[in-house]
């Protein structure tokens, strides 16, 4: 079957980001649909090997999360603890798992990671210590510029997933960043990955379809 302008274009904005992923020792790859962007992210991760997440509507999305909870993998799972503080051994654990999956709130055509947490679990993995990070990303999360990066990270990913959560924040109220430092800001952590130390560990899928937030 012909594809779609809208398919071609994806796969074709998607090649030009993938080179510059590349030019920064971050590995880019693309997955026209979420069902071959699962086929793809399984076949990066070893079964037997450890591996842990963050939150993320994305990997969750496409079913990768439960792959992991169902397949030949020590999956990490937060979710399966009882109490506060299981739930934050869990996430520590994560930190040096073999493997860490996740999205990204926003990448640049010229292939830079934006991303903005509040805890900083998620981007602390990865920044430093799983061996390998797979960033699984719907072109939606593409944009021309650093700068138009970090404003969809505040002003679009921030405000959506704050309404995940409960809390006081500005954002929450109006939909718009209020640049805010109330005790529930979900923004304390802006973290941009411009290049990688190492060239085989951070593994970036782009898929042609709107995923996530």
């Amino acid at each position: 079957m012909d594809k779609t302008p809208v398919q071609m274009r994806n796969e074709l904005a998607a090649q030009h980001v993938i080179k510059n992923l590349n030019k920064r020792q971050l590995n880019g790859y693309y997955a026209e649909t979420a069902e071959e962007a699962l086929k793809l992210a399984l076949s990066l991760i070893p079964e037997g090997c450890s591996v842990g997440w963050g939150g993320s509507m994305t990997t969750e999305g496409i079913g990768l999360n439960q792959a992991l909870r169902d397949g030949s993998y020590n999956a990490i799972d937060r979710d399966t603890a009882k109490t506060p503080q299981e739930r934050e051994a869990l996430m520590k654990q994560c930190l040096t798992a073999d493997c860490f999956i996740m999205s990204t709130n926003a990448i640049s055509e010229d292939g830079q990671l934006v991303n903005l947490d509040g805890k900083g679990n998620r981007v602390a993995a990865l920044i430093y210590g799983p061996d390998k990070v797979i960033v699984v990303a719907g072109m939606n999360k593409v944009v021309k510029t650093l700068d138009e990066a970090v404003a969809r990270c505040r002003n679009i990913a921030s405000p959506i997933n704050a309404m995940r959560f409960p809390g006081a924040s500005p954002c929450r109220k109006t939909g718009v960043c209020g640049n805010c430092t109330s005790p529930d800001c979900i923004c304390a952590q802006l973290v941009i990955t411009r290049f990688s130390m190492d060239p085989n560990r951070i593994h970036v899928i782009l898929v042609g379809e709107d995923l996530g937030y």
